[in-house]
């Protein structure tokens, strides 16, 4: 029973932290704010934790964890490459509007705040955009086996291309509180795919 209680404890501290963290930054989220956040007091989280920086790199797993099942339940009954892409993009289109992930996307935001400065962390968003972009080739691999996609089509450079609009508009969409600017993307997105991709 201690154990599971234990468990539970730690997943909850993961939990908040990674809002916290998702919202506000690594760098600027002390133990302090965790504490405020889980209820905890710092011993109580260094029970679980040896360090802040175990802490956040659990968080930023559970972040990526959870950006991975809203884009399964998206993918969920769509059929066909560009169906397919689409509904990887609405779930950028709900982090633009405020939906599943506070404070965006957490690969885009622990990349950035990382960059040189914390090579752990920097690491863990690059595995975490591995797969992302390696799903998205995926589909697109996917759809020149099935006849949907054009047989010359550059998985490579479209994953990157879709990756990039959908990431650059999420910053724009966030920095100016206007969701327009991911509307505005995914428009230019579904032409670029058309074109790109069209059998």
């Amino acid at each position: 029973m201690t154990y599971r209680k234990g468990e539970q404890t730690k997943a909850l501290i993961v939990q908040k932290a990674s809002t916290l963290f998702n919202c506000q930054g690594y760098a600027a989220s002390s133990i302090s704010d965790i504490m405020h956040e889980t209820g905890l007091r710092k011993g109580g989280i260094y029970n679980h934790f040896q360090s802040k920086e175990e802490l956040m790199l659990s968080a930023f797993s559970y972040s990526t964890e959870t950006m991975t099942h809203y884009f399964t339940e998206a993918l969920t009954g769509a059929k066909g490459c560009m169906e397919r892409l689409l509904a990887i993009a609405s779930v950028f289109e709900g982090l633009a509007k405020g939906k599943f992930m506070p404070g965006g996307c957490p690969v885009m935001n622990a990349a950035i705040e990382a960059d040189d400065a914390d090579p752990l962390m920097r690491q863990q968003a690059i595995h975490a955009m591995d797969q992302l972009l390696g799903a998205i080739r995926g589909v697109i691999e996917s759809g020149k086996r099935k006849g949907e996609v054009r047989e010359d089509a550059d998985a490579e450079y479209v994953a990157a291309m879709f990756i990039s609009m959908l990431e650059g508009a999420l910053m724009l969409s966030k920095l100016y509180g206007d969701p327009v600017y991911m509307e505005r993307s995914i428009r230019h997105l579904k032409s670029f795919l058309t074109e790109e991709l069209g059998s």
